[in-house]
């Protein structure tokens, strides 16, 4: 297999996309935070001190999304035409889904940005609750979905493979 983030002297480079067709390109990631039954509860009755933690969180994501190349050395810039985050509490009550969806128009996917609008997401969860729950856990962050280039994704079942 070859990396393409390597030149052929092993040198650390940007991937060439200059030749690549603009197409509709779409990604979705997810990942949890676990947390105590009762900081869920808290979150859901606007009981956090710091506000409200969904509003906070998907602004987060979206900064996160729309910034992910200042952030990942060899990500390109990209145009991002929407993005969306959504939390799902699970039914036990004890974790947030997490869940990023991100569109752009251009030579490359948005899988990048999507990760990063879970994982910041979810970081602003852990922040805004810390105070009252030190042992949250951010897991299973692992993209789900993506479309619009030559090798499409789609998991299915549990991606957890490895």
């Amino acid at each position: 297999m070859k990396l393409t983030h390597v030149d052929e002297k092993g040198q650390a480079r940007m991937v060439d996309i200059s030749e690549k067709e603009d197409t509709l390109r779409e990604a979705i990631a997810r990942g949890r935070i676990l947390m105590k039954k009762e900081t869920l509860e808290m979150i859901l009755n606007g009981k956090i001190e710091k506000g409200d933690v969904f509003s906070v969180a998907k602004i987060a994501g979206i900064m996160a999304a729309k910034r992910t190349d200042e952030l990942i050395p060899m990500c390109h810039p990209l145009n991002i035409t929407h993005t969306e985050l959504n939390f799902y509490p699970t039914d036990d009550k004890k974790a947030i889904e997490v869940e990023a969806r991100v569109k752009t128009i251009g030579k490359t996917g948005v899988e990048m940005e999507a990760l990063t609008a879970v994982s910041i997401a979810a970081l602003t969860i852990y922040d805004m609750c810390k105070a009252v729950d030190k042992k949250m856990q951010i897991e299973q962050i692992h993209l789900v979905k993506k479309t619009g280039g030559k090798s499409d994704y789609v998991c299915k079942g549990n991606c957890s493979n490895y």
